[in-house]
């Protein structure tokens, strides 16, 4: 059993008007809440930026090349 350390907050969520019923579908389907469904995007959403900065502060000290090079090299090999 999970111990809650806080009460859940209540907010205001504006959606798609089709994202709506799509939504309340789901939570129907699985056995699951909308708020549980909101829940879980969010922090799968944060998760993701979690590994990309991660993956930002590892390659931080790689050399890097200006853009301008990238594209002036894929001309250079006829790539554009």
């Amino acid at each position: 059993m999970e111990t809650r350390i806080a009460t859940d907050t209540r907010t205001t969520v504006y959606l798609k008007p089709k994202v709506h019923p799509a939504l309340k579908a789901k939570a129907a389907s699985t056995d699951r809440t909308v708020s549980d469904l909101i829940n879980a995007a969010v922090l799968g959403a944060m998760r993701e930026d979690e590994i990309d900065l991660a993956a930002v502060a590892a390659r931080r000290k790689e050399p890097s090349r200006p853009f301008e090079k990238v594209i002036e090299d894929l001309k250079r090999d006829g790539l554009l």
